[in-house]
């Protein structure tokens, strides 16, 4: 197959909006410079028309400089199509309503109107020297001959891309297929499809799509959007790139990263179980599982799609399915070697505490082996000796943290959004010279009832070089436990460094 370009939609047409998401102007700006970092050919940036400040948004995001094109949207009106242009837009995608029970009871026009509207919107963007897509909202239930009648009309204004739109996610697999190969062959311009997930197969109506003819998809980072969502970026691009063995401008190797980037600034959580970005993308338990992968990777994973080549690794998760080959490549990652009795009893140990519901972490492991073998396994970097804490609702939550770092006793301080974050950021703050880190999960779960609940907090700590440990605690005051999460998280990561540098 050929090479076929992505289209990002931000704010989607008609002012779409992910519900509950509102985004800072600053955050919209970092979001497009990691989509032309991700290699994406065209960032709906916004609809400029709806606010001043989405205005100034759009014509930010065009004024920067990036590769990729920067489209506005707009409807089929004079001023919509001026607040584009005003921006300084690369490209304009205009759209009207062409399905009959849009176009009766929204913008109440005749088919006819319709058309003339579509045609003297596309010449007067052209007129300006710019890049056209044309939308024919609603085209998944309107009539076909109708449909062809339209798109023809805009080809010959001008417009240089067609958008086939799935605005409320109706259409099969196999009727996008059919619907998009006889646009394919009344029209010459590219066709860019616009596929919706209300019943969870926008991936597969778009991947029908370009089965079909279609050169460009509309997608967006984690699958957001308007109601359940829209086309997920990650999922339709490896399927392109992997299974049908497509061509695109996406650097892959970013989808991760694009992916928290999007999810931390959105605050909408994408599940562990998410193909390709989820945390358990790449994740193995099953001892049949572990032991195949570990021996050949190939052998539970598609082979096709490995985690390097999407920003990922691979990782081996202990619980009550763990074998003995998983334990054992854990325990040799943190550099011990028990003999195959010790690692017997570490193994039934291990399934005991899963048995009882508890999720088992780095630290759990750590501190079974180090039962079992009758030693202290770990040497701490950080030893904690205080922390104090001020947060009201008239001041800004400030933490003050006392230690002992390596050979020096260490106190810093930091301001955070509320207490545990103050106080997280400045037990990070303690660890110039040794390694950067970002807390990669962070979890916390009442164990007991009631306002004095004790409370489980597991965090999952990243180096500079992606390797992740994961330590949790227990307490009744959640800061402690958040605290003691991260400085037993730091440690062992500090120790599975030291090792890892070693070999």
């Amino acid at each position: 197959m050929g090479k076929h370009k992505t289209i990002f939609d931000t704010t989607l047409r008609d002012g779409e909006q992910t519900p509950g998401v509102s985004l800072t102007n600053e955050q919209k700006l970092k979001i497009a410079r990691q989509l032309d970092k991700l290699g994406v050919d065209v960032l709906e940036a916004g609809f400029p028309i709806s606010s001043e400040g989405e205005k100034q948004n759009v014509r930010a995001i065009a004024s920067e400089g990036l590769s990729l094109d920067v489209c506005g949207l707009a409807r089929v009106l004079r001023k919509d199509l001026d607040a584009c242009i005003d921006c300084g837009v690369d490209m304009v995608h205009t759209f009207v309503s062409t399905s009959d029970i849009q176009r009766i009871h929204t913008i109440k026009k005749t088919r006819e109107e319709v058309v003339t509207m579509a045609v003297d919107t596309v010449e007067y963007i052209k007129d300006h020297g710019i890049k056209c897509m044309f939308s024919a909202m609603d085209a998944t239930r309107t009539d076909l001959d109708y449909l062809i009648e339209v798109y023809k009309a805009v080809e010959g204004a001008g417009c240089d891309i067609i958008n086939v739109p799935d605005t409320v996610g109706i259409m099969s697999p196999s009727g996008m297929y059919e619907l998009i190969r006889n646009i394919h062959k009344e029209v010459n311009m590219p066709i860019d499809v616009h596929c919706h997930n209300d019943f969870g197969i926008a991936v597969a109506n778009s991947l029908m799509a370009v089965e079909a003819g279609a050169s460009q998809v509309q997608v967006t980072i984690n699958g957001i959007g308007e109601r359940a969502g829209n086309a997920n970026l990650a999922q339709v691009v490896m399927c392109l790139q992997s299974i049908y063995g497509a061509k695109t401008n996406i650097n892959t190797e970013y989808l991760l990263e694009t992916s928290k980037m999007v999810e931390n600034f959105t605050g909408i959580h994408v599940p562990p179980n998410t193909p390709i970005v989820g945390d358990n993308a790449f994740a193995h338990e099953s001892g049949i599982h572990t032991h195949g992968v570990l021996e050949k990777a190939d052998t539970f994973e598609p082979g096709i799609m490995t985690p390097e080549m999407v920003g990922h690794k691979r990782r081996i998760v202990l619980g009550k399915h763990a074998g003995k080959h998983a334990v054992k490549q854990s325990l040799c990652d943190i550099g011990i070697q028990p003999t195959e009795e010790q690692l017997d009893e570490i193994l039934s140990r291990i399934k005991i505490i899963a048995n009882r519901g508890k999720r088992i972490c780095d630290a759990d492991l750590h501190a079974v082996a180090s039962a079992v073998l009758g030693k202290n396994l770990g040497h701490e970097t950080i030893k904690l000796k205080e922390f104090s804490v001020m947060t009201s609702n008239l001041t800004t939550p400030t933490a003050v943290v006392r230690a002992v770092v390596g050979d020096r006793e260490v106190t810093a301080s930091n301001f955070g959004v509320g207490p545990i974050d103050a106080s997280l950021k400045a037990v990070a703050s303690m660890l110039d010279g040794y390694t950067k880190i970002k807390i990669r999960d962070f979890r916390i779960e009442a164990i007991t009832g009631g306002s004095d609940a004790l409370a489980e907090v597991t965090i999952g700590v990243e180096d500079e070089e992606g390797r992740v440990v994961t330590a949790h605690s227990a307490s009744a005051d959640i800061v402690t436990a958040s605290v003691d999460a991260l400085v037993t998280a730091i440690n062992l990561l500090l120790e599975k460094k030291k090792l890892w540098s070693m070999q």
